[in-house]
């Protein structure tokens, strides 16, 4: 299982990470297809979780998820964690999960690193929260 301070953009279905789910955005329509956005943590970070079809419905704030396989990579600009065709999220548990709502690594810009091109590197925080799900005061 990997921490979500640890994820990077990349275009492979890798990640394998457990996560608490926060907050859910409405869902909206993509095409055919209906997709929604959420905002998920693990104990060392925050990020967007982009959620197609089925998956808007099966998940509530509160529930642990389990995902196998995902990939951390943009859609229409935004940073998102998702299944992708091949990985896959699953429920495992409700609200006893350890989270912090900072940093959100989709809130990071991120550049080609100088030294291997097919890798990128932190430069630099957007914001110190999510600009989609702001924190309520």
């Amino acid at each position: 299982m990997v921490f979500l301070k640890d994820i990077v953009p990349a275009a492979q279905n890798n990640i394998n990470t457990q996560i608490i789910l926060l907050d859910k955005g409405k869902p909206t329509r993509d095409g055919q297809n209906k997709m929604c956005l959420a905002l998920v943590a693990d104990k060392t970070a925050a990020v967007h979780l982009q959620l197609w079809g089925e998956e808007c419905d099966a998940f509530e704030a509160g529930d642990i998820i389990r995902m196998e396989n995902g990939i951390f990579s943009y859609n229409k600009n935004n940073l998102v964690l998702r299944a992708g065709k091949r990985g896959k999220v699953e429920k495992v548990g409700e609200f006893t999960m350890e989270f912090v709502e900072t940093p959100n690594m989709s809130e990071i810009k991120w550049v080609p690193d100088p030294n291997n091109s097919n890798k990128y590197v932190q430069h630099s925080v957007i914001s110190p929260h999510s600009r989609i799900f702001p924190p309520t005061p």
